[in-house]
């Protein structure tokens, strides 16, 4: 289906615990900034995508807003993430920290927040945890959720609060498809959004993930690129993958995933792909800290 302005609207979605409906596919804007930024992001709202990720380490809400403004779709329309920072996880720094992406992106309240890493090492993260809860009955955001928690870390969201998150934003590609993560979440109605979903070209590869020659092979057999193939197996394993592109054309293909389907066994054979320790950045949430 078509809106007015000829986007393709007809991207599924799912409905976390709290009654809020995401798209099966949102837009990463890591490394968008300024007015070229502005402009990438609009024209990621103007070509189909309605849930934007950005984050307060990203330094880029300030442009997210902006892109908000000049698109042709009203905020309502709009799901707008963004993340609290590891120096802010003591409970007064993350309200304050919350107000402050408000202010930075212009914007009466976020419809998704996340604490973007544990940092189990500094150990505030119930506490920030917490803080977010708080932020949610404030009204200043929709709904709470994690980045980069690990069951463990969830654990004790659950033992020392009650409350579990409604999100968990982690690395997924096809060289690291975090099948026990993804079935925690799943087990515990958390809905697992993918970051880096395209991936890098893995620690023992020398190309991209999306030349290797099964994601060629199923691309030809679809008539689809490599980002295609990858996006569409991440959707059909329950995930929501938070790709970036910065020309409309990726951006449109990005969002071309709906008309076709992977069987079980080219499944299997994406999901066999993975590699010991195949994070992207080498970040193991255990032992990174992020400020």
């Amino acid at each position: 289906m078509l809106d007015r302005n000829g986007v393709n609207m007809s991207i599924p979605t799912i409905t976390l615990r709290g009654g809020i409906e995401l798209p099966a596919v949102g837009f990463g804007t890591y490394q968008l900034r300024a007015k070229s930024g502005a402009t990438e992001i609009k024209n990621a709202i103007n070509n189909g995508y309605r849930l934007i990720d950005t984050a307060y380490n990203y330094e880029n809400e300030g442009t997210v807003g902006q892109a908000i403004k000049i698109a042709n779709v009203s905020r309502d329309q709009l799901i707008i993430s963004s993340k609290l920072p590891g120096r802010y996880h003591e409970y007064q720094a993350a309200l304050d920290a919350i107000e402050e992406s408000l202010y930075r992106a212009d914007l009466d309240y976020f419809d998704l927040y996340l604490i973007h890493w544990p940092n189990p090492m500094k150990d505030h993260y119930v506490e920030a945890w917490q803080a977010l809860l708080e932020a949610k009955k404030r009204g200043l955001i929709r709904a709470a959720g994690v980045s980069n928690f690990l069951p463990e870390h969830l654990d004790r969201l659950e033992e020392e609060t009650g409350e579990l998150p409604e999100v968990n934003q982690v690395e997924i590609h096809p060289l690291f498809s975090q099948a026990k993560q993804r079935q925690y979440d799943r087990d515990h109605e958390i809905v697992t959004e993918a970051w880096s979903p395209l991936g890098g070209a893995g620690k023992k590869l020398s190309q991209p993930i999306r030349d290797l020659p099964l994601i060629k092979q199923l691309a030809h057999k679809y008539h689809k690129d490599g980002g295609q193939i990858m996006l569409r197996w991440e959707y059909q394993l329950g995930v929501i993958p938070l790709p970036r592109a910065k020309s409309s054309n990726h951006q449109q293909a990005n969002l071309d995933l709906f008309d076709f389907q992977l069987t079980a066994a080219e499944m299997d054979a994406i999901t066999d792909l993975d590699q010991p320790d195949a994070r992207v950045s080498g970040q193991d949430p255990r032992t990174h800290l992020e400020l």
